[in-house]
């Protein structure tokens, strides 16, 4: 595998201080560090229904299956229904801030 590039991840000083900061306070920091990092890989809902619904059209373009079809339309339910889910959470969450 000579000539390929790993992308390397790699902690930013605020992100280091967070963490060394919890486990001067006793806590548990164990998976943090891997967190922290997965989080700038997470790909948003939004993003990934896009994709899906692209891959859709190029489904149909190209003659796909109709079971195959169905398969990827189910991945875009899942998606708006977690995203529904999200949203409906982060709604509770500021109507019950807001009352504090």
């Amino acid at each position: 595998m000579s000539g390929v590039k790993r992308k390397r991840n790699v902690l930013n000083i605020k992100q280091k201080s967070e963490i060394l900061q919890k486990l001067d306070n006793g806590e548990s920091a164990g998976t943090d560090a891997e967190d922290v990092l997965n989080e700038e890989n997470t790909i948003s809902h939004s993003a990934a229904l896009q994709s899906v619904e692209t891959l859709l059209d190029y489904m149909g373009q190209r003659g796909f299956h109709y079971a195959d079809i169905t398969a990827v339309r189910k991945i875009c339910v899942d998606i708006r229904q977690e995203m529904n889910k999200e949203q409906k959470q982060r709604s509770i969450t500021d109507f019950l801030s807001s009352k504090c």
